[in-house]
C-alpha cells in the first residue's frame, strides 16, 4: 500500500489507487489496476499522473446525487457540457448530457471508460453521458491527466476518465437521498438499490443494481429569489465612440442598465412616411395598452438618432424580461439497469457477461421565442380600410398615430407564446460478454481477457413551441376582410392576408391571425398554427472486440520487465430520421431555407471502423528509475493509418521523492458528426463590425440561422504532449503527500469549427470565402435588418496549445486511535490556451484568465477540503471556485487613448469580471444496525453561504454557467444502507 491510501479521504494526489475501504465489497488478494498503464503489476506507478477518487471521497463531498457534478469539480476539468450550460443547445442535441472535458481543450478530446473499456456515445458527437454510468456501483473513478491513445486508442488526447465498478459487491446496497434549492424549487429526488452475490463455492458471483433519479425544472428566474440576474450589468457600444477618438467602442454599467428594443408585448423600433420613426419608442403591454418607453439618462446609440436605441441607463430599464423568462435548470427523469454475472469455469479461467440499459428526458426552458416582424400600415386611415393595412395595427394604435405611415417594425419576447423547449429523450444500452484470466508464464502470472461488446444509443431530439417562418409572417400579416371577399369571410373580421389578397395560390385555410401587438391579446388557435415541435431520431451505435496480454517474460539485474499487448477491432455507426416537414427546405443552388427558427434537421447516416494493435513495456533501470514506453498502429476506415506512441520514466532517487515525465504522441479520428452532419441548424444574432450610428452599414445586431454540415475530408488530429512532475512523501511528516506537475498539449491539424460570428468578421475584412457562406433569408428579412443565413464546417486548424501546472496536496493527521483529520487541496494554474485556425488576418489569441464564457478558461481553478473523520462520524467541509479574471479574452481594456477597436481586438472601458468561491458542507452519521447491517444519514448543503454566480455584462442570462452555481443555497438529505 502507499502513502496514498494514508489520505483516504480525500482525492488521491497522483498514484496508484487506494485499496478498497470496505474488504467486505472487494475479493481479498483482488489487484487493483490503475487506468494509467495496460501494464497489470504490483506497485508500478505509471509516469502519467493519476488522480484516484474513492468511494469515500464521492460520499463526503459530492454536491449532488449526480457523479458528474463531483467530478466537475477537479480543477484538471473546465468547460464541460452539462444541463446549467447546455439549455441554448437547441439544435445539436446535446441539451441534459453530462460530458467531461478536460483542460478545456473539448469533451470529444478525453476517453471516458467503464472498468477499462469505452461506452457509446449519446450524443451525434460521440460523447459519454455520465448519467449513463451506474453510480451506485462506482467504487472509484480515476483520471490520467495526459495523454493515453497509445495504451488506450483514439480520443484519449487529454487524458482518460475510467469509472471502475465494484464488481465484487457482496450484500444488499440501498441509498435514498432528497433536495431543494434555498427559494423551495429545483426540489430532486434519487433512489438506488445494489446487490451482489456469490454462488457455486464462490466460483460464480452476480451484482446488480437499480436507480432513479428526479429533478424539478426551475424555469424563470425570479427577481425577488435570484437578484443577481436583474442588476442592471450590462456593457454596450459607446455611442461617442469613433476610430480616432481614442475612445473605449464598449463601456460598462454596473447596475440599472438595460435592453430598450424589445419588450413582453411588442417594442416598435421605426415606422417609415411621415415623420420617420415617429412611432418609435412606443411598446404594448396589457391587452394592448400603448405606453412611451422612458429612455434613462444615458443610451447607446444616441435618442434621436438613426438607429434605434437598443440600450438604456435608467428609465424603463427593466421593461426588458429576457433575464427573468429563461431557465436555470432542467426537468429530469432518469432511471437505469446494470447487471453482471460471472463464473470461474476453471482455476485460471472466468467467464463474464454484464448489461446496462438507461433512459433519460429532460426539458428545458431555451428562452422566449424572440422575433420581429414589419407591419404594413399603408392605407390605415382609408375608409373602408384595404387590405394593405395592417388590422391588429390599426386596431391598437389607431387611425391618428397612423397618419401617413406606412410600415411600422416591431420587436418582442413574445409574452403571449410559450417559451422554446428542449424536450430530449436518449436510451443508451450497452452489453460486453467476454473472458478473463490469468496463468503462468515464465514463471510469473500472466494476465489476460479478451471480449466482445456492443452498445446503442436511441435519441430522440425533441424541440417544442417552435415558430414556423413561413406560417409566423402568415399569421403576422393580418387584414380586415372586404366586403365580396373570396372566401366569404364576414365582412370587417380579421383574416391572413393570405386569404385576402388577389393570389389564390398562397391560401392556407388553416391559418389563424395573431395579434402581436401587446400582453393578454393572442388567439391560443394562432399560437398553435405557428409552433411546432421538430424533432429527429438518430441511432447511434457502437461494436468493439478487443483481446489483452500483460505478463512478465524476464528480469535484469534491476527487476522484473514486463509488457502489454493487445488488439481493438471497432465501428462506429449512426443513422438517423427526420419527418419532411421538419426539415429545411433544399434550395437548387444547394443552399438551405429554414422551415423553423430553430431545428431545421436533416437526416444522416454515416460509418467508419478502426483497427488497432499495442505494445507497452516497463523496464526498471536500477538505482530508482523505471521506463514506461508504448506504441500503437491505428488504422481508420475514413483516414487511414496512424501511429501513437509514449515515452516515460519515473526516478525514485530516495523513498521521499518521485519525478516524473512523460512525452507522448496521442491521436483523435474525426467523429461521426464531424465527417456525416448533414446539416443542423441553431439560430442567434452576430455583431455587425461595421456598424455605424447612421445604420450606413446596417444595424447593429444581424440575426441569424446557422447551418452546420460535416467534412468527409477531415484528417486526425496529432497532439505531441509532456507532462513533467514530481511527488513528494517526506517520512519525516507522515501523512502528507505533495505533487506538482507541468502539461503541455500540443495539437496539430485540430478539428474544429468557426463561429458564426467570425464567419461575418472576416467577411466584413474582405475574405471573400467567408463572404461566400453567407445569404439571406427572404421570409425573415426585413428592409432595414437582412436575416443571414450562415453555413459552417468543421476543418483541421493549423494547431491548439494548451498548457498548465496542476499542484496536489493532502494531510492526514491521526486523532486518537481510529479518527483523523485530513485537508486536502488541489489546483490548477492554466497558462495558455489558443487556437490558430490558419485563416489570413486573424491573430491567436490566448483565452486563459477570460471568465466569459465556456470556451474560455479561468487562470485558476482550485478546490480544498477540511474532514473529520470518526468510526460513526464523518464532517467536510468544501471550498472551491476560479480566479477572477477579464471578461472577453481578446478585448484591449482602456478608457482614454484606445487604439481603433476591430472585431478581432474590440476595445472596452471594464474588461475585468470577478471570480467565485463557493463553501459547501458535508456531514455523516454511520448508525450501527444489527452486526450485519450499517446505516448512514447524510446532510449536504451546497454553496452555503449562497454566493452568487460569476456574473457577466450581458442580457438573458447575465452569469458563466460553466463555473458557477446557478441555483444558490441547496440541501439534500439522505440515507445509505448496507446489509452484508
Amino acid at each position: 500500500m502507499t502513502a496514498l491510501a494514508l489520505v483516504h479521504s480525500a482525492p488521491a494526489l497522483a498514484q496508484e489507487a487506494a485499496a478498497p475501504a470496505d474488504s467486505s465489497e472487494a475479493a481479498s488478494g483482488d489487484q487493483i489496476v490503475v487506468t494509467g498503464s495496460r501494464i497489470a503489476r504490483d506497485g508500478f506507478q505509471a509516469p502519467t499522473p493519476v488522480i484516484v477518487l474513492t468511494q469515500e471521497d464521492i460520499q463526503n463531498t459530492s454536491p449532488s446525487n449526480n457523479i458528474a457534478d463531483f467530478v466537475n469539480q477537479l480543477p484538471q476539468l473546465a468547460g464541460s457540457t452539462k444541463p446549467a450550460n447546455s439549455r441554448l443547445n437547441i439544435s445539436n442535441g446535446s441539451a441534459g448530457v453530462n460530458a467531461l472535458n478536460l483542460r478545456n481543450l473539448g469533451e470529444n478530446r478525453v476517453l471516458v471508460l467503464i472498468d477499462g473499456r469505452r461506452s457509446v456515445g449519446s450524443t451525434i458527437f460521440g460523447w459519454v453521458d455520465i448519467n449513463t454510468i451506474p453510480q451506485a456501483l462506482i467504487e472509484r473513478v480515476e483520471l490520467v491527466t495526459g495523454g493515453a491513445s497509445s495504451a488506450y486508442g483514439s480520443d484519449a488526447v487529454t487524458g482518460v476518465v475510467n469509472f471502475i465498478l465494484n464488481k465484487k459487491l457482496e450484500g444488499l446496497r440501498i441509498t435514498g437521498d432528497i433536495g431543494v434549492t434555498h427559494v423551495g424549487d429545483g426540489f430532486n429526488y434519487s433512489g438506488s438499490i445494489a446487490g451482489g452475490k456469490s454462488f457455486a463455492d464462490g466460483r460464480g458471483h452476480v451484482v446488480f443494481n437499480a436507480e432513479i433519479a428526479h429533478q424539478d425544472g426551475i424555469y424563470e428566474v425570479d427577481p425577488k429569489d435570484r437578484p443577481w440576474n436583474h442588476k442592471g450589468y450590462l456593457a454596450f457600444a459607446n455611442p461617442a465612440y469613433t476610430a480616432t477618438n481614442g475612445q473605449p467602442a464598449f463601456i460598462t454599467f454596473y447596475q440599472n442598465a438595460g435592453q430598450t428594443n424589445q419588450a413582453p408585448g411588442g417594442f416598435i423600433t421605426g415606422s417609415a412616411g411621415a415623420t420617420a420613426n415617429s412611432l418609435r419608442g412606443l411598446y404594448f403591454g396589457q391587452n394592448g395598452q400603448v405606453i412611451p418607453y422612458q429612455y434613462g439618462s444615458f443610451n447607446s446609440p444616441v435618442l434621436g438618432g438613426a438607429a434605434a436605441v437598443t440600450r438604456t441607463v435608467g428609465g424603463d430599464w427593466r421593461l426588458n424580461d429576457s433575464g427573468r423568462r429563461i431557465g436555470l435548470a432542467p426537468k429530469d427523469d432518469r432511471y437505469g439497469f446494470y447487471g453482471r454475472a460471472s463464473f470461474d469455469v476453471s482455476d485460471g479461467v472466468t467467464l463474464f457477461a454484464e448489461g446496462s440499459f438507461n433512459k433519460q428526458e429532460v426539458f428545458f426552458n431555451a428562452g422566449p421565442n424572440l422575433g420581429s416582424a414589419t407591419l404594413n400600415t399603408t392605407g390605415c386611415t382609408v375608409v373602408p380600410t384595404p387590405i394593405t393595412c395592417n388590422a391588429f395595427a390599426l386596431q391598437t394604435l389607431g387611425a391618428a398615430r397612423l397618419a401617413g405611415v406606412t410600415s411600422v417594425s416591431i420587436t418582442t419576447t413574445a409574452a403571449d407564446l410559450p417559451f422554446r423547449g428542449i424536450n430530449n429523450k436518449r436510451q443508451v444500452q450497452r452489453y460486453v460478454i467476454g473472458a478473463e484470466g490469468e496463468f503462468d508464464a515464465f514463471g510469473k502470472a500472466a494476465r489476460w481477457d479478451i471480449y466482445g461488446q456492443y452498445g446503442r444509443s436511441d435519441v430522440r431530439e425533441q424541440l417544442r413551441n417552435i415558430m414556423h417562418v413561413t406560417r409566423m409572417a402568415n399569421a403576422t400579416n393580418a387584414a380586415f376582410a372586404p366586403a365580396g371577399n373570396a372566401g366569404g369571410y364576414a365582412v370587417g373580421s380579421i383574416q391572413c392576408l393570405i386569404n385576402l389578397d388577389a393570389d389564390t395560390t398562397n391560401n392556407d385555410p388553416s391559418c389563424v391571425p395573431l395579434n402581436r401587438l401587446g400582453i393578454g391579446v393572442a388567439d391560443p388557435a394562432a399560437i398553435d398554427y405557428v409552433l411546432g415541435d421538430p424533432y429527429r431520431k438518430q441511432v447511434l451505435e457502437q461494436y468493439v472486440t478487443g483481446a489483452n496480454l500483460s505478463l512478465t517474460p524476464f528480469a535484469t539485474w534491476a527487476g522484473d520487465v514486463s509488457i502489454a499487448i493487445g488488439g481493438e477491432y471497432r465501428e462506429e455507426k449512426i443513422r438517423g430520421t427526420v419527418p419532411a416537414e421538419f426539415q429545411p427546405i433544399i434550395n437548387p443552388n444547394g443552399t438551405t431555407s429554414n422551415r423553423w427558427s430553430v431545428g431545421n434537421y436533416l437526416p444522416f447516416k454515416g460509418s467508419y471502423n478502426v483497427k488497432e494493435a499495442y505494445l507497452e513495456t516497463l523496464i526498471p533501470l536500477g538505482f530508482g528509475l523505471e521506463f514506461n514506453g508504448a506504441v500503437r498502429a491505428t488504422d481508420y476506415s475514413t483516414s487511414g493509418y496512424v501511429t501513437t506512441w509514449k515515452l516515460g520514466a519515473t526516478w525514485a532517487p530516495i523513498d521521499d521523492i518521485r519525478l516524473r515525465v512523460t512525452r507522448s504522441r496521442d491521436i483523435r479520428a474525426p467523429n461521426l458528426n464531424e465527417l456525416f452532419q448533414a446539416g443542423t441548424a441553431n439560430s442567434d444574432s452576430v455583431r455587425n463590425p461595421a456598424f455605424t450610428p447612421d445604420l450606413a452599414n446596417g444595424p447593429q445586431f444581424f440575426p441569424y440561422s446557422g447551418l452546420t454540415t460535416g467534412n468527409p475530408a477531415l484528417q486526425p488530429e496529432k497532439a505531441d504532449s509532456w507532462n513533467i512532475g514530481g511527488v513528494v512523501t517526506p517520512r519525516f511528516l507522515p501523512g502528507f503527500q505533495a505533487s506538482v506537475d507541468y502539461f503541455r498539449i500540443d495539437l496539430e491539424d485540430a478539428i474544429d469549427s468557426i463561429s458564426a460570428q467570425e464567419v461575418v468578421n472576416r467577411c466584413n475584412e474582405g475574405v471573400q470565402a467567408f463572404c461566400d457562406a453567407i445569404s439571406t433569408d427572404p421570409v425573415r428579412s426585413t428592409p432595414t435588418t437582412p436575416y443571414l443565413l450562415i453555413r459552417t464546417q468543421p476543418f483541421n486548424y493549423v494547431r491548439r496549445l494548451v498548457r498548465g501546472i496542476d499542484f496536489d496536496a493532502a494531510y492526514r493527521i491521526p486523532v486518537g486511535e481510529a479518527s483523523s483529520i485530513t485537508l486536502k487541496g488541489t489546483a490548477t494554474r492554466y497558462i495558455e490556451n489558443l487556437a490558430e485556425t490558419g485563416i489570413a488576418g486573424t491573430t491567436p489569441v490566448n483565452t486563459v484568465g477570460a471568465n466569459g464564457g465556456q470556451a474560455s478558461t479561468p487562470k485558476w481553478i482550485f478546490r480544498a477540503n477540511l474532514n473529520y473523520s470518526t468510526p460513526s462520524f464523518s464532517g467536510t467541509v468544501t471550498g472551491r471556485g476560479v480566479s477572477s479574471g477579464k471578461y472577453l479574452a481578446n478585448a484591449i481594456e482602456c478608457t482614454s487613448g484606445c487604439p481603433t477597436s476591430s472585431s478581432q481586438f474590440p476595445t472596452y472601458a471594464d474588461n475585468h469580471v470577478k471570480g467565485t468561491f463557493y463553501v459547501d458542507l458535508n456531514l455523516t452519521q454511520k448508525i450501527k444496525v444489527g452486526t450485519a447491517s450499517e446505516a448512514e444519514l447524510f446532510f449536504n448543503v451546497t454553496n452555503l453561504f449562497d454566493a452568487n454566480p460569476l456574473l457577466l455584462p450581458e442580457t438573458g442570462l447575465a452569469a458563466n454557467s460553466s463555473f458557477s452555481d446557478l441555483l444558490g443555497r441547496t440541501y439534500r438529505v439522505g440515507f445509505r444502507f448496507k446489509l452484508d
